[in-house]
């Protein structure tokens, strides 16, 4: 391994990192003066969950030019997205198992999804650039398949008969996957070009709300964290160990061993390696768990991420 190679693609994402929790340090910055809450951060949320990550995941379909070989790419990129979400999934099983139900559902929850869209996302186009986003996307379309399925499994209660409710629509009729089933059609058949820019433009320039929006939301969950209380709970770092490097070195081989290799491996093993979702508070939220808990494992394990994120990107360029 080129150890100096090792550090510069280190140095290089931890500089995109810092840069994206720049916006985020802002975001704290206006709860604390009480220009943009928690509160209103909050009513926010479904503007970035059902317009603007959507048009992110467009955009990046109109940004690629048409090849076989990225075409090719797309469907492994959604076929490896599931399988990180399975694995994920079936190595959490018997975690978190003792104690409060409700604590353990937010940790659960908060071990096998990540933040795809408002991390990922971001980090994938600043340093690998459209194809990185392109890429991504994919896994954000397996990660909503999952996160409305399996993760209103782990969150919801279960009904009378001791059941709970699973729902076959949300599969495809969620933001993630409609988005892919228009963003698709349009790159395979090379209608990028010929779209008017009267309908391309406000797709990229809500697409461009993405990242700062999304940093500035977490740092307003980042600003009210009980920093004591969260890091006497050991379990949220069970949680970052098990999202931040179990997880990722677990995918990163099984990559490799498909035979993977450059801007694909490189987009799977970012979304592989991002922090806990912000859904995790969303879901707590909408399920009745505890919304701070969800708040504060968010919050330390993305903290975390700093220093996780760079080195397993490092990682994959050095040995993909």
């Amino acid at each position: 391994m080129d150890l100096k190679s090792f550090f510069d693609n280190m140095l290089l994402a931890a500089e995109q990192v810092a840069i994206l929790y720049v916006i985020v340090s802002i975001g704290v910055l206006g709860d604390k003066t009480g220009l943009f809450t928690e509160k209103t951060a909050r009513l926010c949320t479904n503007l970035l969950f059902f317009i603007i990550t959507p048009a992110v995941i467009v955009r990046s379909f109109l940004a690629i030019e048409y090849e076989p070989r990225k075409a090719g790419g797309l469907f492994i990129a959604i076929g490896c997205g599931l399988l990180m979400h399975t694995i994920a999934a079936l190595m959490n099983m018997p975690l978190f198992r003792k104690g409060d139900k409700s604590k353990n559902a937010v940790y659960k929850f908060a071990c096998v999804y990540g933040n795809c869209g408002y991390m990922a996302l971001p980090l994938a186009d600043a340093i690998l650039g459209p194809e990185g986003v392109f890429y991504c996307s994919a896994v954000i379309m397996s990660f909503q398949m999952f996160v409305f399925t399996h993760g209103i499994y782990i969150m919801s209660e279960a009904d009378e008969n001791g059941k709970r409710t699973f729902r076959f629509s949300k599969l495809i009729v969620n933001p993630g996957s409609l988005s892919v089933l228009v963003g698709l059609p349009l790159f395979l058949l090379g209608l990028g070009d010929s779209i008017p820019a009267i309908i391309i433009r406000p797709v990229q320039y809500i697409a461009s709300m993405n990242t700062p929006l999304a940093m500035l939301i977490f740092g307003t969950y980042l600003a009210n964290v009980r920093v004591k209380k969260v890091f006497a709970d050991k379990r949220v770092f069970g949680v970052a160990l098990m999202k931040l490097l179990v997880l990722p070195i677990v995918m990163l081989c099984l990559y490799k061993l498909f035979g993977i290799s450059g801007i694909l491996l490189s987009s799977l093993a970012i979304s592989a390696s991002a922090p806990s979702a912000n859904n995790t508070v969303i879901f707590a939220a909408k399920y009745g768990k505890d919304t701070a808990l969800a708040s504060q494992t968010v919050a330390v394990v993305s903290f975390i991420s700093i220093a996780t994120m760079p080195f397993m990107i490092a990682l994959t360029k050095v040995i993909g």
